[in-house]
């Protein structure tokens, strides 16, 4: 379970790619202090698992679901990185609940400044998330933990604060990259224990006797 709240922006060291399997080493010192073999570390906002680490970098693997659900296929030497830790029972909980299970990709199509803030347009890949995204609500982009502006049909936008751009990797998305994105796991629970609150109530409902043969036979027709 994580918060959104990035503690370090890492870079990719080493990726080794073998069909849709992949093994990334990440230069990082903050959250590879007290590290342990099996912890979990958000990767632009995807969960992985420590194989390995030292105080300057720590390697996890991608297996193919990962490979195909996010955007960490993109990933080359250098690039930046937002990292955070599993949370700690006891701190704060400043962001929202992120589980670090992607639901989806974006892409950046616009990024315009507002004063102080950079206002972000991210245009879903999958309309289905859509459904998920509303305004003032909780989105995850690239494990950040953000708030959307506005959503349509298509998109929703961010406002991202001087502090935010300048501690995360968002500072370098520009129109036409990809992000992982994770949408409020309260609303996803919501809308799946409707779903199948109103199949049941569909099953449990008698069918009904009125057919046109019923009606002809009673000249009705």
């Amino acid at each position: 379970m994580f918060t959104g709240l990035v503690e370090e922006v890492g870079r990719m060291k080493n990726v080794y790619r073998q069909g849709e399997a992949m093994m990334l080493t990440i230069g990082a010192s903050i959250v590879t202090q007290g590290a342990a073999l099996g912890d979990s570390i958000s990767v632009n906002g995807v969960c992985l698992t420590v194989t390995s680490y030292d105080r300057a970098s720590f390697t996890a693997d991608v297996m193919p679901e990962t490979y195909r659900k996010s955007t960490l296929h993109l990933l080359k030497p250098g690039d930046p990185i937002n990292l955070e830790r599993a949370m700690a029972v006891g701190s704060r909980f400043g962001g929202h609940i992120v589980q670090g299970h992607i639901d989806g990709t974006g892409k950046v199509t616009s990024r315009t400044v507002d004063a102080n803030a950079v206002v972000f347009r991210i245009e879903a890949k999958s309309g289905d998330l859509m459904r998920y995204i509303i305004p003032k609500g909780s989105i995850t982009i690239d494990g950040i933990s953000l708030t959307v502006v506005e959503a349509d049909g298509d998109g929703f936008s961010v406002s991202i604060i001087p502090h935010t751009l300048a501690e995360t990797a968002l500072a370098h998305r520009q129109p036409g990259d990809n992000v992982n994105l994770e949408t409020d796991i309260i609303g996803k629970y919501v809308d799946h224990l409707l779903h199948y609150r109103n199949a049941e109530k569909s099953a449990a409902a008698p069918s009904s006797r009125i057919s046109t043969e019923y009606l002809s036979r009673h000249g009705f027709i």
